[in-house]
């Protein structure tokens, strides 16, 4: 094998072969890194959803069994669930239970949402 007149050594055309490759390893655990901590940050915002709607929703519930009016146990859901960094979507006293749906951000991925019900448990049958 000659080019121009010479001849190649054996491997000589790989120079620099495992710089590319190291690099290109090294993109591939950025992307990762990226994207394993997107994840995270979701995962930690649905937690804290869930955390400050259950809270909210106990919260309302207690001031609604006691007699308060739904405006003021939609209002304490308010202040327990912006103690917990959410906001209250939705307040919903009914009968003798309140529903409450807060948001909490979760960055570029959008917002994390929960769902909670407090009231008195159910009557069994016995």
């Amino acid at each position: 094998m000659t080019v121009a007149g010479r001849r190649r050594r054996p491997g000589c055309g790989e120079r620099g072969s495992a710089t590319v490759l190291a690099l290109g390893l090294c993109l591939a655990l950025g992307l990762l890194t990226v994207a394993g901590c997107a994840l995270l940050t979701a995962v930690v915002a649905s937690h804290r959803a869930r955390a400050a709607a259950d809270l909210s929703a106990l919260a309302a519930a207690q001031r609604w069994l006691d007699g308060a009016p739904a405006d003021l146990a939609c209002a304490e859901a308010r202040r327990v669930a912006g103690v917990n960094g959410a906001t209250v979507r939705a307040c919903a006293p009914v009968a003798d239970s309140v529903t409450v749906i807060v948001v909490v951000p979760a960055g570029r991925l959008g917002p994390a949402l929960a769902r909670a019900r407090a009231g008195p448990a159910p009557e069994t049958a016995g």
